[in-house]
């Protein structure tokens, strides 16, 4: 496996994001808040098929990279997929479902950047 830093990896993971026009790229800085993961990417498609060309770029670009998820989850309905990279989790949410679930303003009090 790579040796990925949790910032490179994050930012790496919002890089492979926008190559497949992914949009409303946030990095959720969460050490000092939570031990969940050291930071959450959240990434909006527009729709399934845009949500899944996200997900399938991040797996892919990292697996060329040798770092594999832990566990993943949506691949079923693809509204929300969530990819565990066990420091790094990445949430790809359809805009409404983002909407739904705020996970900005849930963890409000972490420091985050925006990718374009």
């Amino acid at each position: 496996m790579a040796d990925f830093a949790p910032k490179k990896l994050a930012r790496t993971i919002g890089k492979l994001a926008l190559d497949k026009n992914g949009f409303d790229i946030q990095l959720l800085d969460l050490r000092k808040c939570s031990d969940v993961a050291n930071y959450f990417v959240i990434i909006s498609g527009s729709v399934d098929v845009h949500v899944k060309a996200i997900a399938d770029n991040i797996v892919d670009g990292l697996k060329k990279k040798e770092v594999r998820p832990w566990h993943i989850e949506g691949y079923n309905n693809m509204q929300w997929v969530l990819l565990d990279y066990v420091t790094v989790v990445v949430h790809i949410f359809q805009p409404d479902i983002r909407e739904y679930y705020s996970l900005e303003k849930l963890w409000g009090d972490a420091p985050g950047e925006k990718l374009d």
